[in-house]
């Protein structure tokens, strides 16, 4: 899996990105053009809690973005959990994940 992994991208992504939201996560997406390679960031903010909980919230966005398909050809795409993420499966995310990139048509 291609990750974003410089600080410029991800600023570009954040900045320039669609933003969607959802209970279960926020999405950025900036679509990049025909034929690059699609790459994916993985965000837990240091206010939902500690480590282990920003490690098992960024666990399921991993496995969601997995079940997805994600990162996809011509899209960066930066995935941002809520506190909602912790207590759910990955499917529950994956579904609430496939909505928000249909309505940006990534």
């Amino acid at each position: 899996m291609r990750t974003i992994k410089s600080r410029g991208d991800f600023e570009r992504v954040f900045s320039r990105g669609r933003r969607l939201n959802d209970s279960l996560l926020r999405v950025r997406v900036l679509p990049t053009g025909e034929g690059t390679p699609g790459r994916v960031a993985f965000v837990a903010a240091k206010r939902l809690g500690n480590a282990v909980f920003r490690n098992r919230c960024k666990r399921v966005l991993r496995e969601a973005a997995r079940i997805c398909e994600l990162p996809r050809e011509g899209y960066d795409v930066i995935l941002f959990s809520t506190g909602a993420t912790h207590d759910s499966s990955p499917e529950s995310v994956a579904v609430s994940l496939r909505r928000l990139l249909k309505k940006c048509d990534a």
